[in-house]
């Protein structure tokens, strides 16, 4: 039996590789923290959870989603008025809302419904696994584009040629950005829709966490700009801002056409969401929002206490600006090493796991990415553990 030649192309699955390294520490009696995948460790509110629960009583709740039944429509105003209350972008429920089974199914499927084998997708490099893992999948071509920090982890799409935006059909951005917490004003949004006007190209905004903010400012949607539903959509996701990452919810909004395509690349493979998770969502949507700030207080308090940490024992690092992530440059004792040893160094001599930088594609090598998921006392242990491999004075 043989794969399709697709799979080929495709890296190992970076949280693969951070299984096996923690499964090597545990058998070597190695006490865990782990810190490699966004995976919220805090509670789903309970208001959500108490809306599962009640709407599971019900029979006719267990019998396929179809998309134009009752609580489907509910679901798509939800959607749609959370983008008015919190975007002040106003959306047709109908047309311009499409829920997803978690934005990362929606964005892997959105690449099979519009990338042809000759199609270009633009990914900036470093950047979340699925925006480039989802066009090799779909069999198009992937174009890198490198951030770094010199230019604000920004891509510069001046500087690309006409044969390669010739060739482009969807170009990937997302901030607050991840892996490397760059954030993103309007400003950033409306020269990217500016550059995208002349051009054949779908603009694809992922922004999973634009709730995770720490500079006072709310981080923006792409579709505020004039003119951007044109060529837009944006994906978002309850996982991160409801601590609902399990209950794969999330949607996918803007430009009509671009969604009912999406749509239809669906109608032939899911069956949408199990309804008294989409009834759950809804009260997620509507409900208070006071659980969102908690949650990001949480993981602004979580930052403070690891990064000042790492800082106050010498690996001097930045203090991110959005999402729940630490983007880590290897420290100048280990450069030698690429950040696949390096992480599991740090495996293997603190019990400390991070995803290696590499896992976010080319650009990424030469960081490890640490996320927020554990207790301050966790984090805590985590910094002593790090500083002894370190051997860095404080």
């Amino acid at each position: 039996m043989h794969e399709a030649n697709r799979l080929k192309r495709l890296p190992l699955y970076l949280f693969t590789i951070l299984d096996e390294l923690k499964e090597k520490a545990k058998a070597m009696g190695v006490e865990v923290i782990d810190l490699g995948m966004g995976n919220p460790d805090m509670p789903t509110p309970k208001h959500i959870v108490e809306e599962l629960r009640e709407q599971a009583k019900y029979g006719i709740n267990h019998r396929y989603s179809r998309p134009t039944d009752d609580v489907e429509k509910a679901l798509k105003k939800a959607i749609a008025d959370w983008y008015k209350g919190r975007f002040n972008v106003d959306l047709d429920p109908r047309t311009e809302v499409l829920p997803l089974i978690g934005s990362k199914e929606g964005i892997a499927n959105f690449c099979l419904t519009f990338l042809n084998n000759d199609d270009i997708a633009l990914v900036p490099s470093p950047g979340y696994t699925v925006h480039f893992n989802g066009p090799i999948m779909a069999g198009g071509i992937l174009y890198s584009i490198p951030v770094t920090k010199e230019n604000g982890y920004k891509p510069d799409l001046k500087s690309l040629g006409r044969e390669i935006t010739r060739m482009a059909k969807i170009l990937f951005i997302s901030y607050p950005h991840n892996p490397t917490t760059a954030i993103a004003d309007l400003g950033f949004f409306q020269e990217v829709v500016e550059w995208g006007k002349d051009k054949d190209i779908i603009i694809a905004h992922d922004n999973a966490y634009s709730d995770f903010v720490y500079n006072g400012k709310p981080a923006p949607s792409i579709l505020q700009v004039k003119g951007a539903k044109e060529k837009c959509v944006e994906f978002h996701t309850l996982s991160k801002s409801y601590n609902m990452a399990g209950w794969r919810v999330g949607m996918v909004v803007g430009n009509a056409n671009i969604i009912r395509s999406l749509e239809k690349t669906k109608s032939y493979i899911d069956f949408g969401m199990f309804r008294p998770i989409q009834l759950a969502a809804i009260k997620a949507l509507t409900g208070p929002q006071d659980c969102v700030k908690e949650i990001v207080d949480t993981y602004r308090r979580r930052r403070d206490v690891f990064v000042g940490g790492l800082n106050k024992i010498g690996w001097n690092l930045d203090m991110p600006q959005g999402t729940f992530y630490v983007w880590a440059h290897i420290p100048p004792k280990y450069s030698a090493l690429t950040s696949m040893e390096f992480a599991a160094l740090l495996v293997e001599e603190a019990g400390v796991v991070s995803a290696p930088g590499t896992g976010f594609g080319e650009y990424g090598e030469g960081f490890v990415r640490f996320a927020l998921v554990e207790p301050e006392d966790k984090l805590k242990i985590a910094v002593e553990r790090i500083k002894k491999v370190l051997e860095i004075e404080s």
